[in-house]
């Protein structure tokens, strides 16, 4: 992989977490695998690469590479908006995490609680995504930027859902941390897009 490719796994990971959240919302169902692979990244420690943290499949993350693909074209055909908005907000909501060393500390400390649930439940089990989702109320929900979600109120009001999308922004914050760190900005998203595209559809046929 490139290391243009690691970053965009990253990046498909912000998107994968942004969509899942947004089928939540509208339809109050997520796929175990989906949200397997995205709380398990927030536990992945000293990968050896970037597709390790998502389980080292990149079939996981295609409805992810999907609607980063759909962003980066702008064809309003395959434009997914709401969770191009999502994607967008966590990156921002990262920017302001970085900044705030005592959150951090609060997510370092409780992340190694979550992992021995997990060796106890599994990663998709209710008390896992509670626990996730109540980390995230206790950090990134005080932060002044907030992500509003849009959907059924029916879905959107069920204390089961509200903590799995809490869940998933958590992680897809994790993954735009990720792909900070891997040299990502968002202004290639902006100027870079063509070459991102062209980096980006190998990923996609890696089936």
């Amino acid at each position: 992989m490139s290391p243009t490719q690691e970053q965009l796994t990253a990046l498909g990971g912000v998107f994968l977490a942004a969509v899942l959240v947004d089928k939540i919302a509208k339809t109050g169902q997520v796929t175990e695998s989906g949200l397997t692979c995205m709380l398990g990244s927030l536990l992945i420690r000293d990968p050896k690469d970037t597709l390790e943290v998502y389980g080292g499949d990149d079939l996981a993350l295609r409805e992810g590479y999907r609607a980063l693909i759909g962003a980066l074209e702008r064809d309003p055909s395959t434009l997914q908006r709401e969770p191009l908005r999502y994607a967008l907000s966590m990156l921002g909501l990262e920017r302001q995490l970085a900044k705030r060393d005592d959150l951090l500390e609060t997510i370092g400390k409780r992340l190694p609680q979550i992992q021995s649930q997990v060796e106890h439940f599994g990663p998709a089990h209710e008390n896992v995504v509670a626990a996730c989702g109540a980390l995230y109320q206790d950090t990134l929900s005080t932060l002044r930027q907030r992500i509003q979600v849009h959907g059924d109120m029916r879905n959107l009001q069920q204390p089961n859902n509200a903590s799995k999308i809490r869940a998933l922004l958590l992680a897809g914050i994790r993954s735009a941390r990720l792909w900070r760190q891997l040299g990502g900005h968002r202004w290639q998203l902006v100027i870079s897009r063509r070459k991102l595209l062209k980096e980006l559809y190998p990923l996609m046929r890696n089936e």
